[in-house]
Protein backbone atom coordinates (compact mmCIF):
# COMPACT_ATOMS: atom_id res chain seq x y z
CA UNK A 1 0.00 0.00 0.00
CA UNK A 2 1.42 3.38 -1.00
CA UNK A 3 2.19 5.76 1.81
CA UNK A 4 0.13 8.97 1.76
CA UNK A 5 2.04 11.95 0.36
CA UNK A 6 2.27 15.24 2.15
CA UNK A 7 0.92 18.32 0.32
CA UNK A 8 4.51 19.49 -0.26
CA UNK A 9 5.52 16.12 -1.79
CA UNK A 10 2.46 16.10 -4.04
CA UNK A 11 3.23 19.62 -5.24
CA UNK A 12 6.87 18.72 -5.99
CA UNK A 13 5.87 15.57 -7.88
CA UNK A 14 3.23 17.44 -9.91
CA UNK A 15 5.76 20.13 -10.80
CA UNK A 16 8.27 17.45 -11.83
CA UNK A 17 5.72 15.71 -14.06
CA UNK A 18 4.72 19.06 -15.60
CA UNK A 19 8.37 19.96 -16.25
CA UNK A 20 9.12 16.61 -17.85
CA UNK A 21 6.02 16.87 -20.00
CA UNK A 22 6.97 20.33 -21.18
CA UNK A 23 10.50 19.19 -21.98
CA UNK A 24 9.24 16.23 -23.99
CA UNK A 25 6.78 18.44 -25.88
CA UNK A 26 9.49 21.00 -26.59
CA UNK A 27 11.87 18.36 -27.87
CA UNK A 28 9.17 16.82 -30.04
CA UNK A 29 8.32 20.19 -31.58
CA UNK A 30 11.83 21.58 -31.94
CA UNK A 31 13.41 18.53 -33.48
CA UNK A 32 11.11 18.35 -36.52
CA UNK A 33 11.47 22.10 -37.11
CA UNK A 34 15.26 21.93 -37.03
CA UNK A 35 15.24 18.83 -39.20
CA UNK A 36 12.90 20.51 -41.70
CA UNK A 37 15.15 23.57 -41.79
CA UNK A 38 17.96 21.35 -43.06
CA UNK A 39 15.67 19.81 -45.68
CA UNK A 40 14.33 23.06 -47.20
CA UNK A 41 15.91 24.70 -50.22
CA UNK A 42 15.10 28.28 -51.19
CA UNK A 43 15.66 29.35 -54.79
CA UNK A 44 15.53 33.00 -55.78
CA UNK A 45 16.63 35.09 -58.80
CA UNK A 46 20.12 36.54 -58.85
CA UNK A 47 19.31 40.25 -58.73
CA UNK A 48 20.93 43.36 -57.30
CA UNK A 49 19.56 45.66 -54.61
CA UNK A 50 16.95 46.31 -53.37
CA UNK A 51 15.73 42.86 -54.43
CA UNK A 52 18.61 40.99 -52.82
CA UNK A 53 17.83 42.61 -49.48
CA UNK A 54 14.16 41.62 -49.83
CA UNK A 55 15.03 37.98 -50.50
CA UNK A 56 17.50 38.00 -47.59
CA UNK A 57 14.79 39.24 -45.21
CA UNK A 58 12.33 36.58 -46.41
CA UNK A 59 14.93 33.82 -45.99
CA UNK A 60 15.66 35.17 -42.51
CA UNK A 61 11.98 34.78 -41.65
CA UNK A 62 11.96 31.23 -43.00
CA UNK A 63 14.98 30.30 -40.87
CA UNK A 64 13.51 32.02 -37.83
CA UNK A 65 10.32 29.98 -38.07
CA UNK A 66 12.11 26.68 -38.74
CA UNK A 67 14.71 27.27 -36.04
CA UNK A 68 17.75 26.72 -38.25
CA UNK A 69 19.53 27.58 -41.45
CA UNK A 70 18.15 26.57 -44.83
CA UNK A 71 19.98 26.05 -48.10
CA UNK A 72 19.49 29.04 -50.40
CA UNK A 73 20.48 29.35 -54.04
CA UNK A 74 20.49 32.42 -56.31
CA UNK A 75 19.74 31.40 -59.89
CA UNK A 76 20.09 33.09 -63.26
CA UNK A 77 17.50 33.01 -66.02
CA UNK A 78 19.24 30.07 -67.70
CA UNK A 79 19.43 27.92 -64.55
CA UNK A 80 18.81 24.23 -65.18
CA UNK A 81 15.94 22.92 -62.98
CA UNK A 82 17.19 19.33 -63.44
CA UNK A 83 20.53 20.23 -61.84
CA UNK A 84 18.75 21.93 -58.95
CA UNK A 85 16.57 18.84 -58.46
CA UNK A 86 19.67 16.67 -58.43
CA UNK A 87 21.26 18.96 -55.85
CA UNK A 88 18.12 18.70 -53.70
CA UNK A 89 18.27 14.91 -53.78
CA UNK A 90 21.92 14.93 -52.71
CA UNK A 91 21.04 17.20 -49.80
CA UNK A 92 17.93 15.09 -49.03
CA UNK A 93 15.82 18.24 -49.27
CA UNK A 94 12.05 17.73 -48.93
CA UNK A 95 10.60 21.09 -49.93
CA UNK A 96 11.58 23.73 -52.49
CA UNK A 97 10.53 27.35 -51.86
CA UNK A 98 10.79 29.48 -54.99
CA UNK A 99 10.95 33.26 -54.54
CA UNK A 100 10.15 35.72 -57.29
CA UNK A 101 9.58 34.87 -60.93
CA UNK A 102 12.95 33.15 -61.18
CA UNK A 103 12.20 30.90 -58.25
CA UNK A 104 8.71 30.25 -59.57
CA UNK A 105 10.08 29.07 -62.92
CA UNK A 106 12.24 26.48 -61.15
CA UNK A 107 9.41 25.43 -58.82
CA UNK A 108 7.00 24.94 -61.72
CA UNK A 109 9.52 22.73 -63.52
CA UNK A 110 9.91 20.50 -60.45
CA UNK A 111 6.33 20.47 -59.15
CA UNK A 112 5.59 16.97 -60.49
CA UNK A 113 8.39 15.32 -58.54
CA UNK A 114 8.94 17.50 -55.47
CA UNK A 115 6.95 19.41 -52.87
CA UNK A 116 7.16 23.05 -53.96
CA UNK A 117 5.65 26.41 -53.09
CA UNK A 118 6.22 29.95 -54.32
CA UNK A 119 6.33 33.36 -52.70
CA UNK A 120 7.14 36.99 -53.45
CA UNK A 121 5.52 37.27 -56.90
CA UNK A 122 3.51 40.33 -57.89
CA UNK A 123 0.74 38.72 -59.92
CA UNK A 124 -0.05 35.34 -61.43
CA UNK A 125 -2.76 33.62 -63.41
CA UNK A 126 -4.82 31.07 -61.52
CA UNK A 127 -3.74 28.38 -63.98
CA UNK A 128 -0.16 28.81 -62.76
CA UNK A 129 -1.14 27.79 -59.23
CA UNK A 130 -3.08 24.59 -59.85
CA UNK A 131 -0.46 22.22 -58.48
CA UNK A 132 1.27 24.28 -55.79
CA UNK A 133 0.55 27.30 -53.56
CA UNK A 134 1.65 30.77 -54.67
CA UNK A 135 1.90 33.49 -52.05
CA UNK A 136 1.55 36.74 -54.00
CA UNK A 137 2.41 40.32 -53.04
CA UNK A 138 -1.19 41.42 -53.71
CA UNK A 139 -2.53 42.70 -50.37
CA UNK A 140 -5.52 40.85 -48.98
CA UNK A 141 -8.70 42.77 -49.96
CA UNK A 142 -10.04 42.27 -46.44
CA UNK A 143 -7.11 44.23 -44.99
CA UNK A 144 -7.36 46.98 -47.59
CA UNK A 145 -11.11 47.50 -47.30
CA UNK A 146 -11.08 47.41 -43.50
CA UNK A 147 -8.46 50.16 -43.47
CA UNK A 148 -10.44 52.18 -46.03
CA UNK A 149 -13.50 52.08 -43.77
CA UNK A 150 -11.45 53.29 -40.82
CA UNK A 151 -10.09 56.22 -42.81
CA UNK A 152 -13.30 57.03 -44.71
CA UNK A 153 -16.25 55.58 -42.78
CA UNK A 154 -18.74 57.21 -45.13
CA UNK A 155 -17.57 55.13 -48.08
CA UNK A 156 -20.30 52.96 -49.55
CA UNK A 157 -18.93 51.85 -52.95
CA UNK A 158 -15.49 50.78 -54.17
CA UNK A 159 -14.59 50.88 -57.86
CA UNK A 160 -12.04 48.44 -59.28
CA UNK A 161 -10.81 48.03 -62.86
CA UNK A 162 -8.93 44.76 -63.42
CA UNK A 163 -7.57 42.30 -65.96
CA UNK A 164 -9.56 39.06 -65.45
CA UNK A 165 -6.62 36.94 -66.61
CA UNK A 166 -4.54 38.20 -63.70
CA UNK A 167 -6.92 39.20 -60.93
CA UNK A 168 -10.18 37.25 -61.24
CA UNK A 169 -9.14 35.30 -58.12
CA UNK A 170 -8.56 38.56 -56.24
CA UNK A 171 -11.97 39.95 -57.18
CA UNK A 172 -13.63 36.85 -55.70
CA UNK A 173 -11.96 37.60 -52.38
CA UNK A 174 -12.74 41.31 -52.75
CA UNK A 175 -16.47 40.69 -53.13
CA UNK A 176 -16.54 38.72 -49.87
CA UNK A 177 -14.44 41.36 -48.10
CA UNK A 178 -16.66 44.16 -49.37
CA UNK A 179 -19.80 42.46 -48.05
CA UNK A 180 -18.15 42.03 -44.67
CA UNK A 181 -17.44 45.78 -44.53
CA UNK A 182 -20.88 46.81 -45.78
CA UNK A 183 -19.45 47.99 -49.10
CA UNK A 184 -20.56 47.50 -52.69
CA UNK A 185 -17.76 46.44 -55.02
CA UNK A 186 -18.14 47.71 -58.59
CA UNK A 187 -15.56 45.72 -60.54
CA UNK A 188 -15.03 46.28 -64.26
CA UNK A 189 -12.99 44.03 -66.52
CA UNK A 190 -10.38 45.54 -68.84
CA UNK A 191 -8.50 43.35 -71.30
CA UNK A 192 -6.27 46.20 -72.51
CA UNK A 193 -4.85 49.50 -71.33
CA UNK A 194 -7.18 51.34 -73.74
CA UNK A 195 -10.22 49.64 -72.17
CA UNK A 196 -8.95 50.48 -68.71
CA UNK A 197 -8.47 54.15 -69.59
CA UNK A 198 -12.05 54.38 -70.91
CA UNK A 199 -13.40 52.69 -67.78
CA UNK A 200 -11.56 55.08 -65.46
CA UNK A 201 -12.68 58.13 -67.43
CA UNK A 202 -16.34 57.07 -67.22
CA UNK A 203 -16.37 56.05 -63.57
CA UNK A 204 -14.50 59.13 -62.38
CA UNK A 205 -17.01 61.36 -64.18
CA UNK A 206 -20.00 59.59 -62.60
CA UNK A 207 -18.65 58.81 -59.11
CA UNK A 208 -19.90 60.46 -55.93
CA UNK A 209 -16.75 61.47 -53.98
CA UNK A 210 -18.66 61.42 -50.68
CA UNK A 211 -19.65 57.76 -51.09
CA UNK A 212 -17.21 56.28 -53.61
CA UNK A 213 -13.56 55.23 -53.52
CA UNK A 214 -11.26 53.86 -56.21
CA UNK A 215 -8.92 50.90 -55.70
CA UNK A 216 -5.86 50.47 -57.94
CA UNK A 217 -4.74 46.80 -58.03
CA UNK A 218 -1.32 45.40 -58.91
CA UNK A 219 -2.26 45.01 -62.56
CA UNK A 220 -0.09 46.16 -65.45
CA UNK A 221 -3.05 46.01 -67.83
CA UNK A 222 -5.44 48.21 -65.88
CA UNK A 223 -2.97 50.43 -64.01
CA UNK A 224 -0.45 51.87 -66.42
CA UNK A 225 1.91 54.17 -64.50
CA UNK A 226 2.41 56.53 -67.44
CA UNK A 227 -1.14 57.03 -68.72
CA UNK A 228 -3.70 55.75 -66.20
CA UNK A 229 -2.07 56.62 -62.88
CA UNK A 230 -1.55 60.37 -63.50
CA UNK A 231 -5.14 60.70 -64.76
CA UNK A 232 -6.66 58.85 -61.81
CA UNK A 233 -4.63 60.68 -59.18
CA UNK A 234 -5.30 64.09 -60.73
CA UNK A 235 -9.05 63.54 -61.07
CA UNK A 236 -9.25 61.94 -57.63
CA UNK A 237 -7.56 64.98 -56.11
CA UNK A 238 -9.69 67.48 -58.05
CA UNK A 239 -12.91 65.72 -57.06
CA UNK A 240 -11.88 64.96 -53.45
CA UNK A 241 -12.29 61.23 -54.04
CA UNK A 242 -10.30 58.62 -52.14
CA UNK A 243 -7.91 56.64 -54.35
CA UNK A 244 -6.05 53.81 -52.61
CA UNK A 245 -3.71 51.23 -54.08
CA UNK A 246 -2.19 47.78 -53.76
CA UNK A 247 1.14 49.27 -54.89
CA UNK A 248 3.35 51.14 -52.41
CA UNK A 249 4.90 53.40 -55.08
CA UNK A 250 1.48 54.90 -55.82
CA UNK A 251 1.27 56.34 -52.29
CA UNK A 252 4.42 58.36 -52.88
CA UNK A 253 2.77 59.75 -56.02
CA UNK A 254 -0.45 60.72 -54.24
CA UNK A 255 -2.66 57.68 -53.55
CA UNK A 256 -4.21 57.79 -50.07
CA UNK A 257 -2.76 54.56 -48.68
CA UNK A 258 -1.40 51.14 -49.53
CA UNK A 259 -0.22 47.93 -47.90
CA UNK A 260 3.21 46.44 -48.54
CA UNK A 261 5.01 43.26 -47.43
CA UNK A 262 6.55 42.63 -44.05
CA UNK A 263 9.25 40.45 -45.60
CA UNK A 264 10.38 38.75 -42.41
CA UNK A 265 6.81 37.75 -41.51
CA UNK A 266 6.21 36.63 -45.09
CA UNK A 267 9.17 34.30 -44.69
CA UNK A 268 7.68 32.85 -41.51
CA UNK A 269 4.42 32.20 -43.37
CA UNK A 270 6.27 30.45 -46.20
CA UNK A 271 8.05 28.30 -43.63
CA UNK A 272 4.70 27.27 -42.12
CA UNK A 273 3.45 26.34 -45.59
CA UNK A 274 6.65 24.31 -46.12
CA UNK A 275 6.01 22.45 -42.86
CA UNK A 276 2.55 21.50 -44.07
CA UNK A 277 3.89 20.28 -47.39
CA UNK A 278 6.60 18.26 -45.68
CA UNK A 279 3.91 16.63 -43.55
CA UNK A 280 2.31 15.33 -46.72
CA UNK A 281 -0.53 17.83 -47.24
CA UNK A 282 0.00 18.12 -50.98
CA UNK A 283 -3.41 17.14 -52.30
CA UNK A 284 -5.11 20.50 -51.79
CA UNK A 285 -2.01 22.68 -51.71
CA UNK A 286 -2.54 24.57 -54.96
CA UNK A 287 -3.96 28.05 -55.15
CA UNK A 288 -3.19 31.77 -55.28
CA UNK A 289 -2.94 33.46 -51.89
CA UNK A 290 -3.02 37.18 -51.04
CA UNK A 291 -0.56 39.00 -48.82
CA UNK A 292 -1.60 39.17 -45.18
CA UNK A 293 1.83 39.83 -43.66
CA UNK A 294 1.58 43.53 -44.44
CA UNK A 295 2.60 46.95 -43.27
CA UNK A 296 0.78 50.17 -44.16
CA UNK A 297 1.76 53.44 -45.83
CA UNK A 298 -0.22 56.68 -46.01
CA UNK A 299 0.09 59.97 -47.87
CA UNK A 300 -0.76 62.57 -45.22
CA UNK A 301 -0.99 65.38 -47.78
CA UNK A 302 -3.73 63.48 -49.59
CA UNK A 303 -5.37 62.52 -46.30
CA UNK A 304 -5.54 66.15 -45.17
CA UNK A 305 -6.93 67.17 -48.56
CA UNK A 306 -9.74 64.61 -48.11
CA UNK A 307 -10.59 65.99 -44.68
CA UNK A 308 -9.13 63.07 -42.71
CA UNK A 309 -7.78 63.85 -39.23
CA UNK A 310 -4.11 63.10 -39.93
CA UNK A 311 -3.02 63.30 -36.29
CA UNK A 312 -5.60 60.69 -35.33
CA UNK A 313 -4.67 58.13 -38.00
CA UNK A 314 -0.96 58.61 -38.65
CA UNK A 315 0.17 56.41 -35.75
CA UNK A 316 -1.51 53.42 -37.37
CA UNK A 317 0.87 53.49 -40.34
CA UNK A 318 4.42 52.24 -40.70
CA UNK A 319 5.45 54.56 -43.53
CA UNK A 320 4.35 58.15 -44.12
CA UNK A 321 4.57 60.26 -47.28
CA UNK A 322 5.67 62.93 -48.04
CA UNK A 323 8.81 62.08 -46.09
CA UNK A 324 9.70 65.74 -45.52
Amino acid sequence: MTEPRSPAQATRRAALRQGLGAAVALAAGAAPAAELGRSVMVVYPELGEPFRQIFTAIIGGIEDKLGGAVTSLAVTNNANPAQIADDMRKREAKVLIGLGRGGMRVAAALADELAVLVGCVVSVQESEARSFPIHTLAPDPALLLARLKRLKPGTRRVHLVYDPKLNAWLVKLAREAARAEGLELLAQEAASQAEALRAYTQLLAAADPARDALWLPQDLTSVDDNAVLPLVLKEGWNRNMAVFSSHLAHVRRGALFSLYPDNHELGRTLALSAQRLAAGARGSAGGVLPLRQARAAINIRTAAHLGIDVAAVQSGFDLVYPTS
